[in-house]
Formats: structure tokens, sequence, C-alpha cells
């Protein structure tokens, strides 16, 4: 036993904190005091005689390497020592994330790869500007391949450490192709300018340690103790920079939950963590199961959904709390019940049990899905904040749609006008809508009355003149489906006039992103049809008022939000890393969680990432747990009938376990 209080660790974290040497694994289930199980070891390390400055951490975000960094402070006593101007403090560990290490490499070792030391580092503006002149320089039409998409798929490369000679020969479609000609080209166009875009800083050092041997054994030879937090999220180019630090002196200590791994789309490989044991024979695997932040039944549940999971580390979470309340699985009729019934019991756990709103979290799986509980709670005057996603009522594409029925609703709106006027594009371009707002303010009358005055409007081009009469046969149009039918009928006209998701499908290069916006305008539709069923005589004024009661005012900085005691309204990717006492899943069913995209392609792999995002949305909860979904749910303003979410049945035990039957196909278990 060593010196170093481990007061207070159980006997595998205990055990973590004591393993000094050789390569470490430390699966650490959700709830089970990971950091603290990191900042203890390295706070041991130094302890028995290793130099503060021989120890690298690395993590993900600047806010958990500056928590870590304080909490190691806490432990050895200079977190809040005071120095007099000049004096330097006592030597520290290295705490940063990835990228932030590999430029303080690159800052000394970049003109070894042709870079000046001073390299830029550039911006999405910066990247998009270059991608621009890239693309006039290929002379392809902007229709073909926009810049946003030519980076996106750019970024995809590099983040599987692919590069400009070999895009050509893996790319699949013509986007792909058409980028994989401007890579070349757009790398090129960096160096050229001594500049790096955020992916670079990974692909070059891992690029300057495979060329030059020297310089990479000089940084690894720069610490004697390397720990990487999260190592279930790293992708390619952070393993291998990773195995260059450590092959050495191999003192390598990995921590992190292959059942919490949710980050395939950005690049992270569960493998990883998976083959660990195989990347080190001798590694040492201490097990942290013992969970204390959810009651026993909440664990249950979390350990039987995950268990359906074939590839993985064989553990399971051990309850520290009472078993305490059994989660529920709550049907409705249909998502405005759902929304409805979710926000008036939190309204009662506020105002009957003395929940605080902040203890409470409202989970999805999609960014649409917010839309309806953001209505009730402003009904209901809860106060809510969101986290992970632009609210629903934030969005470009429903901004539009709702700009275009406003100005519908009244045509001398002019805030409205002008955001439509041009949009989808109609000939209106930007200097006659200057001339335009001009001649209104001259004459003092809304554009609108302009726009109708021919003499006002005579010096216009031609473009311009046939955009203004598209817009007077759209008003017209409009307004009269709106008066002799239904709001949706009208909505529906206004789609068709405006062909706003051809619009989409221009702006919006991948599938994934139309996909996404596509749906929002759904949800508009779905919003008027359950607004025009609700009321005896339902209007556009009426249905415009009902809305700007969902709209809010928030900042948008995390820390900021986390302050507020509000109901979070958060995505189950955003909510990793939080814990709630009370937490609502609300639309648990196939084709939301696990997502459609995932059961049309019908990959184990991938359904196996939804099932640990559903496991992360349950080891949220502290205290109370309900999982809800809708038995009707509208698509298109029509209710269509909805199948409840294959983990409802695996997790209620209504589905066979292969587990049973089959010995795991990876990962480590015991005997």
């Amino acid at each position: 036993m060593s010196t170093f209080d481990v007061a207070g660790l159980n006997p595998p974290q205990a055990k973590a904190v004591q393993t000094l040497s050789g390569p470490l694994l430390v699966l650490a289930g959700a709830g089970t005091g990971k950091t603290r199980v990191v900042t203890f070891r390295i706070a041991n390390l130094i302890k028995h005689g290793v130099k503060p400055d021989r120890i690298l951490a690395v993590t993900f975000t600047n806010k958990a390497a500056g928590e870590m960094q304080d909490r190691v402070g806490e432990l050895l006593g200079y977190k809040n020592q005071k120095r007099k101007r000049g004096q330097k403090g006592p030597p520290k560990p290295t705490i940063s994330t990835f990228h932030a290490q590999c430029v303080r490499i690159l800052r000394e070792h970049a003109p070894a790869i042709g870079f000046p030391a001073t390299f830029a580092i550039y911006d999405r503006s910066d990247q998009e500007s270059l991608a621009r002149a890239i693309l006039r320089e290929l002379r392809l039409p902007n229709t073909a391949l926009k810049p946003g998409d030519m980076l996106s798929i750019i970024s995809g490369w590099k983040s599987a450490s692919v590069f400009p000679e070999q895009a050509m020969s893996i790319a699949s479609t013509d986007k792909e192709h058409f980028a994989a000609s401007g890579y070349r080209r757009y790398q090129n166009g960096l160096r050229a300018r001594g500049a790096m875009d955020f992916d670079d800083l990974l692909l070059h050092t891992e690029t300057l340690f495979a060329e030059h041997t020297d310089i990479r054994d000089r940084e690894a030879g720069k610490y004697d103790h390397v720990l990487v937090d999260e190592y279930q999220d790293t992708n390619g180019s952070q393993y291998r920079i990773t195995k260059h630090l450590t092959e050495v002196h191999r003192n390598l200590c990995v921590v992190g939950d292959d059942d919490q791994s949710i980050y395939a789309w950005r690049g992270a490989d569960v493998s990883h963590i998976l083959s660990f044991s195989k990347d080190w024979p001798d590694a040492e695997v201490v097990w942290l199961e013992d969970n204390y932040r959810s009651t026993g039944a909440i664990l249950e549940m979390a350990n039987t959904l995950i268990d359906f999971n074939t590839v993985r580390h064989d553990k399971v979470l051990k309850p520290f709390r009472p078993s305490g309340k059994r989660p529920r699985i709550v049907q409705h009729k249909d998502e405005q019940a759902e929304a409805e019934t979710v926000v008036r019991e939190i309204k009662h756990l506020i105002e009957n049990e003395h929940i605080q709103p902040k203890d409470i979290a409202i989970l999805f799986r999609t960014n649409e899905q917010p839309r309806l509980f953001e209505t009730e709670l402003r009904k209901h005057d809860v106060p809510y904040v969101m986290l992970g996603s632009q609210s629903f009522f934030d969005r470009r594409e429903v901004r539009d749609i709702v700009a275009y029925l406003k100005w519908i609703n009244q045509p001398d709106d002019e805030i409205s006008l002008l955001r439509v006027i041009n949009t989808p594009a109609r000939g209106l371009s930007n200097k006659s809508v200057r001339m335009l707002v001009d001649r209104a303010v001259s004459k003092g009358i809304p554009v609108w009355q302009v726009m109708n005055d021919p003499e006002s409007v005579a010096d216009l081009t031609p473009a311009a003149l046939r955009g203004i009469d598209q817009l007077k046969q759209l008003l017209g149009d409009v307004q009269q489906r709106l008066a002799n039918e239904t709001m949706r009928e009208g909505l529906e006209t206004l789609l068709q006039r405006t062909a706003y998701a051809d619009e989409i499908a221009r702006l919006y290069d991948q599938p994934d992103e139309r996909e996404s916006r596509m749906a929002s305008i759904g949800e508009v539709a779905n919003a008027v049809a359950a607004y025009e069923d609700k009321n005896e005589e339902p209007d556009l004024s009426g249905f415009l008022s009902d809305i700007a009661l969902a709209g809010r005012e928030m900042g948008s900085e995390k820390d900021k939000l986390a302050m507020k005691n509000a109901v979070w309204l958060l995505t189950m990717h955003a909510a990793k890393g939080l814990e709630f006492p009370v937490v609502y899943m609300v639309g648990m069913e196939d084709g939301i969680l696990p997502h459609s995209r995932t059961l049309k392609g019908g990959m184990e792999e991938d359904i196996a990432e939804e099932r640990r995002l559903c496991y992360v949305g349950i080891t949220r909860a502290q205290d109370q747990l309900t999982m809800s979904l809708a038995l009707t749910r509208r698509k298109w303003g029509k209710p269509r009938p909805t199948k409840p979410s294959m983990f409802l049945y695996e997790i209620t035990g209504q589905a066979d376990n292969p587990n049973k039957y089959r010995k795991r196909k990876q990962g480590a278990s015991r005997s």
C-alpha cells in the first residue's frame, strides 16, 4: 500500500490510482468516478517522484483539461498559491486537448514539413474563401459543388487520415470526385499561405512523426507517462499519435467506456478501446463498475439494454444507491399528448414535490423534437434552456417559412418581407432591394407599397420586375387558399410556389443535413395541423400568436445555461457527461431511436451505436426516469402510426438477447 491517501476510493479506483507503470486500461462505466481516478493517479505519480512536467494528460475539451488541472492542483496544494510577478510557479503536468498539444509540437517542428513555425490556423471563413478560389480554378459550377460541401468531405477524409493522393481512389460519388480534385489544390493553397486548418493540426503531427523519427523520439522523450481521457472517442490520427508518444516508455494509461462511444459520425473509433489489450498485451485492466449516480432500478434497465451489444467489454454497472423508483415506459396517443403530459408532470414536480427546474431534463434523439415541448413549457410558464441544438424556432428554414407567413398575414411587415424577398432567389438583387428600401424611406411608406407602385419600380431591371410579380402572385394565391380552404393547404401552396424544397437541396448537399432541414419544415406543417385541430375557428393570426409564445431569449454559452434554474432540453449526444435527478427520454420509437437512417442501413455496428446512445440517455438519470412514445406522430401534417423502439422490447425482456447463445466477439471479458 502506498503512502498516498486513497481514503474515499473504492478498491478498483485505488488499484487504478496505485498502478504506476506499464500500459493500463481503466474501463470506467457511467457514474463510476472516472475524473476522480484520473486526477488522483496524476497526483500519485507526482507523490512517487515523477516530475510533474514529465506527465502528459490529454482530453477532448478545454474545459475538461482546465478542470483536471485545477483538481490536480487541489490535491497537490498548488492551485491557490500566490506568486510575485515574474516568479515561476512549481512545475505542473501538461494537461491539454489533443489539438492544443499538436499545436505546441507543430510550433516547434513545423519547418520540418514545410510550414513556418508561425503558421496561421484558418477558421471556417478563411477556409471557405480558399475553397471558393479552388472551385473557380476547377471551373466547377456552384451547383456541382459548394465550398461548404467540399470542406465537409475533405474534413471527413482528414479525420480518417486520408491524404490527397489517396482521395481520388476512394471517392465514390460525383461530389466526392469533385472534392478529391480540389483536395490537393486546397492543401497546396494552405501551404502557400503558411496555414493549417483545424483537421491539419492532427494530420500534420501524424505526418511529422512518420517522416521524422528523430523529432518523434524527441517529443516522446519529453514524457515518462501519458494519460488519455475518453479514449473511446479517439480517431485514427489521435490513436497513432498516442502510440508514437508511448511506444518506448510504455507508460500509457487510457480511461474510457466503450458503452458510451457515440461519436462515430465525427471520426471516433470504438475499436481503439476494444482492442487495447491486443495493442498492449501486458496491459493491466481495471474495471470501474460501482455507479454512484443512479438508483439500482435505473441501472438494471441500463445493464439489460447494453448487454444486447455483442462487441463490447463485458462489464456491469453495480449500484451504490438503493433500488429506488422503477423507471416508467409511457405511451401517449400522439406527440401533442406526449408533450402536454410530460410538461404537466414537470409542472407538478416543481410546484408540489419542490424539485428544482434545473434538476429536470428532457432528452431527444433529433433536433426536430423539441418544438412541441418548447411551446408547452412556454404555455405553462416553466423556465427552460436548450443545449446541444438550436431552438426549433431559431433555425434558418423555420425562420424563413414563419417570415413568409407573417408577411402573408401582414404584407406591410417589412422585417419579414426583407427576409424572404429573394429567398429563394427571384431576381431581386441586393442593389434592387437597397433601391426599394431607400425609396420607401424617402416616401415614408412601407416597402411593399413601393413595390406595388408602378412609377416607383419603373427603372428596376427586368429580372427584378419579374421577381416583384412573382411575389404578388404568391401573396394572392396563398391568401386566397387560406380564405377558402384550410391553413394546411395554404402552407402547401406556399411551399410549392416558392419551391423551398429545391432551395434546401441547393443549400445543403449532405443527405443527412437535407433530411434534418426538411424535417424542420415538416414540423411547421405539423404545428399548423395541430393548431387547426385544437381551435374551432383557426386563422393565421392566431397561429402566429401561438408560436410567438414559443420564442425565447437565451445565451448560447453552455455555462450560462447551466447557471439558470430551468428545465434542460438537450439531445442525448449533448447530455453525455451530465446528470440529472429527473430525466424524460421522449420519442422512444423506431425511426427516432434508433434513427431511421440506421434502420434503413441495417448495419449491426450502427444499431449498436444507437443502443449506446440510448444507454447514455438512461444513465443520465439519478433518481427518476421516464421513457415515452407516441402511438401516432404527424408527418407533413398527417398522423402516421408509429412502432415502439426496438430498445424498449430489449429493456423489458421481450426481445431475445443473442449474448445468451454466443460469446463476445471482441473486448475484454472476465472468467
